[in-house]
């Protein structure tokens, strides 16, 4: 791990805002919940201007996963006077898209991007609430760069250490707020 590049207090804030759910969706599974950090509106807006403050300038675009990462990259761009690109499940944008299909732990998926939202040589930054493979993030880095765009930077919320996604981005930036 890397150390945090955010602000110790903007951490311990968005930490307090995260409910821990057991056996969820699953027995044996720790649900990290981020609905009591996107309903509180001081916290909430702490975390999406330290987010602004580190990408501001560095950026044309935000590109969010579908879904929670739209929720964080929606207010972002926003804050970074920026477009915001929606990276989502198969067969949920109209045409053209361009997608890519990608392995995860037990079976596949494809994420799919409208390439005409994408400006040649546009430095998107990739936004999404958890790393945990790094499937995909991987994926969504493929998709922005097959529709012209430079994306080389990752940020989440949490990212689960142990699961090796930042292995799988090995040369590109991740940065997360959390790390558990």
């Amino acid at each position: 791990m890397t150390d945090n590049p955010f602000p110790q207090d903007i951490v311990e804030l968005v930490q307090s805002h995260i409910r821990e759910v057991n056996d969820f969706p699953a027995p044996g599974v720790l649900f990290q919940d981020v609905t009591p950090l996107i309903a509180d509106p001081v916290a909430f807006k702490a975390l999406i201007d330290i987010l602004a403050d580190r990408y501001r300038g560095k950026v044309d675009a935000v590109a969010g996963l579908e879904s929670r990462g739209f929720i964080l990259g929606a207010p972002l761009a926003v804050a970074l006077g920026v477009g915001m690109l929606t990276v989502r499940k198969a067969g949920r944008l109209p045409g053209p898209v361009v997608g890519i299909d990608y392995d995860l732990e037990y079976g596949s998926a494809r994420m799919e991007l409208q390439p005409f939202t994408v400006n040649d040589g546009d430095r998107v930054l990739v936004i999404d609430d958890v790393l945990a493979t790094g499937g995909t993030a991987n994926a969504a880095f493929e998709l922005i760069e097959a529709a012209g765009g430079h994306a080389d930077t990752l940020c989440v919320l949490m990212e689960i250490g142990a699961l090796g996604g930042r292995e799988r981005l090995a040369g590109r930036t991740v940065d997360a707020v959390l790390t558990y």
